[in-house]
């Protein structure tokens, strides 16, 4: 499943900002400082959640989309940052604008929503190389598209995103606890998707049919 690190890719080089694992919750100084006005403060904290934000989107909207919601979500985000009492809260509140973003997407009356859902692999193919892992990938990220959201997010952020399960806890606001379970069982979901398909049921013999 490598080749699914291809479509988050620019927001897995921004990753490398990021703190280790240990120190994953997002740091108090810059929400306040980006809440002050301060810029600078807000493009790290672009920079350490634009993949949880990326990964949100590709779980929920076409993905000749994404690109451009990504800089939506962030510029929603930044005149609202005041009204964010709690600043520990940040990741959460970014991913509850994300998911919102998502959703205000599929609520506009835009012609040509439909035919870009029905396109989607289409425009992958067009920006990855055609070989086999390429179209392993999409086949592995339709499939996770297809899992409940419970499921889909957090191996979006996994699988494609690069993210680890703490991490994906720290950045969206949820427990680990959670994000372990819904990973696990995921993870069994698409086994089964993939292996249907890699298996398909074989036709029936010939003594069947008589």
């Amino acid at each position: 499943m490598v080749a699914l690190f291809e479509f988050g890719r620019p927001y897995t080089e921004l990753g490398t900002v990021n703190p280790q694992p240990d120190s994953l919750g997002v740091d108090d100084h810059l929400v306040r400082a980006a809440q002050n006005g301060d810029r600078g403060a807000f493009g790290m904290l672009y920079a350490r959640y634009a993949r949880m934000v990326h990964g949100i989107l590709l779980s929920r909207v076409p993905y000749s989309a994404v690109e451009d919601l990504v800089q939506d979500v962030f510029l929603q985000a930044l005149p609202r940052l005041g009204s964010l009492r709690d600043i520990s809260r940040f990741g959460g509140w970014i991913a509850a604008i994300t998911r919102n973003r998502a959703m205000d997407f599929h609520r506009q009356s835009r012609p040509d929503v439909e035919f870009e859902e029905e396109s989607t692999s289409a425009t992958l193919e067009q920006q990855a190389p055609r070989t086999h892992s390429a179209a392993e990938a999409h086949a592995i990220l339709e499939a996770i598209r297809s899992l409940p959201d419970t499921y889909r997010e957090p191996l979006i952020l996994r699988l494609v995103e690069g993210m680890t399960g703490p991490e994906i806890a720290a950045r969206t606001g949820l427990t680990h606890g959670s994000v372990r379970v819904n990973l696990h069982r995921g993870m069994q979901h698409l086994r089964e998707i993939l292996g249907g398909k890699a298996n398909p049921a074989a036709p029936p013999s010939a003594s069947a049919k008589s």
